[in-house]
């Protein structure tokens, strides 16, 4: 669709609902857009997927608390979520939450078998791990290429595992059927054939290359943009990047973790950036110029005569930028007067004889005089 409509407006929930109201909800439009009641309706499937869109998002906590502070920007570049690629990738996401019996049928001129195998065949998901510098964080990477190695499809058979025939037992509909007698009277059940496992085929002879399971070892170049704002408490999901599934089935998600390379200097909190700066008593007495490393390089700053021990000073947009946001975090300096430990005689004469000055005796303030100064107001 062109444009993309509110998540809680498509399932008909206020922003409260809880993750049991979300999913009823979710079920109820599921129910009324499902393909096999609506053969033929492109517009029914298109609200289908766009209610699977917004159930993927909303039953999730940590994509909903993204989406309502980011929007569908914020989800696309913080993990990687781009919706579903077609049917079967809903039917094999949600099948464990709703069950067979909710997806059970073709659509399109698809049978069960079809869709089951493709849905229980699904190749395991992929976890890697990116390591970002503060630089990274600021100014994203355009670009990045990434080697991962993965199971893909055997190029011998294509995949299949060889050469295949319907199965024997369910006749290619991947489900079995029986019929028991009740209080309620006649019930018909269907379970997932112990033949093939819900594929609809067996494997009459397994490639000799890959034995029957449809995959080899191998490695995919992926190009991927890691946007400004992301840090390691982040994820990235591409979806369908992951290992390949058996038997032609789908692939699964490649999962990226971001670990921060730790900076020589500057230390992160949240999207501010931390530094500690040592300076000298003569300094704190005097005051000072001195060079402050960021991200984009040093900058000069000056000391103010009579700055204290444990002040904070604030260049401001000199932090991370806020993920999905049009503003940065800052860089706190911590102000810290270096006290010696060993002097020389000269030097304890000097201070016994400051310490007697009015000027070096402390002055006693209030609460919010320290606070402002600590916070530089």
């Amino acid at each position: 669709m062109s444009e993309k409509r509110d998540y809680y407006e498509i399932l008909g929930v206020s922003r409260s609902a809880t993750r049991e109201e979300i999913k009823k909800a979710y079920r109820r439009m599921a129910m009324k857009y499902h393909p096999d009641r609506n053969p033929g309706d492109k517009e029914a499937e298109e609200k289908f997927k766009e209610a699977a869109e917004a159930y993927e998002v909303l039953s999730d906590d940590e994509k909903r608390r993204i989406y309502d502070q980011y929007g569908y920007d914020g989800l696309r570049g913080n993990t990687g979520f781009s919706g579903f690629s077609d049917l079967d990738d809903i039917f094999s996401t949600f099948s464990d939450i709703f069950g067979e019996a909710f997806f059970g049928g073709g659509y399109g001129g698809r049978s069960r078998g079809t869709r089951s195998s493709a849905r229980r065949n699904r190749g395991r998901d992929l976890q890697i791990t990116i390591k970002l510098t503060l630089e990274d964080m600021v100014n994203g990477i355009k670009g990045k290429k990434i080697k991962v190695k993965k199971k893909v499809k055997c190029p011998e058979c294509g995949g299949s595992g060889g050469e295949r025939e319907t199965c024997p037992t369910c006749h290619g509909t991947g489900q079995v059927y029986r019929t028991m007698q009740s209080f309620f009277g006649t019930i018909h059940q269907a379970t997932t054939c112990p033949t093939c496992h819900g594929t609809g085929y067996v494997i009459k002879k397994p490639c000799p290359v890959c034995h029957g399971t449809g995959l080899v070892d191998g490695e995919e170049i992926i190009t991927v943009d890691i946007p400004p704002g992301v840090t390691e408490e982040m994820q990235m999901t591409l979806r369908g990047k992951g290992n390949a599934g058996p038997q032609g089935g789908i692939n699964g998600d490649l999962i990226i973790n971001f670990k921060e390379v730790r900076h020589e200097s500057l230390h992160r909190e949240g999207i501010n950036l931390l530094y500690d700066l040592d300076i000298s008593i003569p300094e704190a007495v005097l005051g000072t110029t001195k060079e402050i490393p960021t991200v984009e390089g040093t900058v000069k700053i000056k000391i103010a005569p009579g700055t204290e021990s444990g002040k904070i000073l604030r260049l401001r947009g000199k932090g991370i930028p806020a993920y999905g946001q049009d503003r940065r975090g800052d860089l706190l300096i911590k102000v810290r007067v270096f006290i010696p430990k060993n002097i020389t005689k000269k030097e304890a004469d000097i201070m016994r004889r400051l310490q007697d000055s009015e000027s070096f005796k402390p002055k006693t303030k209030s609460f919010f005089d320290k606070l402002k100064d600590n916070l530089g107001l």
